[in-house]
This record gives structure tokens, C-alpha cells and sequence, in this order.
């Protein structure tokens, strides 16, 4: 178990497709026991099996002061996920929240007992333990707070953290986003390839496990760049070529992409503000 997880007390308030990701990536860390508190006014029938698995306490009529509060409601049930937190968080408890768009002045005025928060955007992939979150801490988390909740964020993936609040916009539309640009890249392969002669099933197939397979040589190849990785692919005057000078030209993806980013940042600016 990670050492910042052992002898903690945790409450999760909301186990939809996150929340349970996130309350696995803990059993699987080792954290066992009813020092886990689970609310979900609709617990699935997965959540309730983990819960008797693992010992957990699900939807406990008491409170009592957490180490650790875990915000993972839908961001527009702000104000029933704060009220259903309230009885869990002590002047001590470190308050995550993964609640898009949910600043942590919005938090903070709903929950003034909390002290330490902390607002984080995992992605998608966490549901299988290969999200990636972007995270941000108030001024007065201590660094044990601070290592508690990276610690139950890793369990489902990397956490990257921010020096700024004001820079989760700009994480949202890279990572918290970012896994719909891949999909429509699979989309995008797929329609290129049935106006290049393949029929659809196949088009579809071959770009699928493309993109499965450069994101796993990515993963298992950490320390070689995405650079050196496409130079790798690429010889001189080759048909890799010959695609890279379309989609580098000026007016290619760079632009594109930088475009989409720094779209979908403004739009997150707007919903938090």
C-alpha cells in the first residue's frame, strides 16, 4: 500500500463511472475497510459488490471527520455532493474535488469547515487506471494532505500538478478533453481510409488498433519522445512522409489542434466563472 494511504479514513460522495474508478484503483492499492465511506443515493450493483468485498461503508447514516473527502458527483449537483460531504469534513480533511468546472471558492463557500482543498481533472482513461489528472491545491494544504490526495488520485492514473488554479482550463482542454480528439482521430483515419478504397469495416478496424497500438508504444516506450518516435516511422521520401507534409504544413494540424486547445479552454473559463 502507498504510504500516504495507510491509516487513512476516506469518504467518496458520488460513485458514478469516476467515483468507482477512482474507489477500485483504492482497493486495489490495499485501503480495506469501513474507515471508507461510499454515498450514492443509486449505488450499482458493481459499487455494492466492491463495497462487501472490500469491507466498505455504504451510504453510512453517521458522519464523523475523514482524512479525506471525495467530491465525485456531477458538477451540477454541487449542492446536494456538499451537503452529503458536510458531515465527513473536519478543520484536518483534505477536500478533493473532481467537479468540472467547480472552483475552489465554490467548494469552500459551500463546505467553510474545509480548510485544504484540492480541485483536480482526471480524464476518461481513469476508468481503467490510465487517466491522467491535473491538480491544484489551496495555500494552506499541508504536504501530507497534499500527498494523501495525490495518492488516491494515482490509483487511477498519473496526477500532474499546477502551480495556479487558473491553469485547470488549460489542463481540461489538453487532458481533460483531450481523449474525444483521439476518438475522432480513429473516426477521422477510418473515413480517410474507406475514400482511399477500404471497405468501412476494415478501414474502421485498422484505425482503431493504429491508434491502440501508438498509444501503447508511447506508454511502454516513456523516455523516447513522441518526436523521435514519429522520426522513427518516417523515412526520407517514403508514404509516411509524403502524409506528414500535409498534416505539418502551415495550415495542417498544429493549427489546428492549437485552435481546438485553446477553444475548449475558453469554454472552460466560462463554465467555472
Amino acid at each position: 500500500m502507498n504510504r500516504a494511504l495507510e491509516g487513512k479514513s476516506v469518504a467518496l460522495i458520488g460513485a458514478g463511472n469516476m467515483g468507482l474508478a477512482m474507489l477500485e484503483g483504492w482497493a486495489a492499492e490495499g485501503l480495506v475497510g469501513d474507515g471508507v465511506a461510499v454515498i450514492d443515493p443509486n449505488p450499482s450493483e458493481r459499487l455494492q459488490a466492491v463495497c462487501a468485498a472490500k469491507g466498505y461503508s455504504l451510504d453510512a447514516g453517521a458522519g464523523g471527520a475523514r482524512d479525506a473527502v471525495i467530491l465525485a458527483t456531477k458538477p451540477q449537483m454541487l449542492e446536494a455532493g456538499t451537503s452529503a460531504a458536510a458531515p465527513f469534513v473536519g478543520p484536518e480533511s483534505v477536500v478533493v474535488s473532481i467537479l468540472a468546472g467547480k472552483r475552489i471558492a465554490d467548494i469552500g463557500a459551500r463546505l467553510p469547515t474545509a480548510q485544504a482543498i484540492v480541485r483536480a481533472m482526471p480524464n476518461t482513461p481513469a476508468a481503467i487506471g490510465r487517466g491522467v489528472t491535473g491538480a491544484f491545491a489551496s495555500p494552506v494544504t499541508s504536504q501530507g494532505q497534499r500527498a494523501l490526495a495525490h495518492a488516491l488520485l494515482a490509483a487511477a492514473g498519473q496526477v500532474e500538478w499546477v502551480e495556479s488554479e487558473a491553469l485547470i482550463d488549460a489542463v481540461t482542454a489538453v487532458s481533460g478533453s483531450g481523449p474525444a480528439y483521439v476518438f475522432y482521430l480513429v473516426e477521422c483515419l477510418a473515413a480517410a481510409g474507406v475514400e482511399a478504397g477500404l471497405p468501412a469495416d476494415l478501414a474502421g478496424r485498422l484505425a482503431r488498433a493504429t491508434i491502440e497500438g501508438a498509444g501503447e508504444l508511447l506508454h511502454r516506450q516513456a523516455d523516447v519522445s513522441a518526436e523521435t518516435l514519429r522520426q522513427r516511422v518516417t523515412s526520407p521520401g517514403g508514404t509516411t512522409a509524403a502524409a506528414l507534409s500535409v498534416l505539418m504544413a502551415e495550415d495542417g494540424l498544429a493549427p489546428l489542434m492549437s485552435r481546438a486547445v485553446a477553444a475548449a479552454k475558453k469554454r472552460a473559463g466560462e463554465l467555472s466563472g
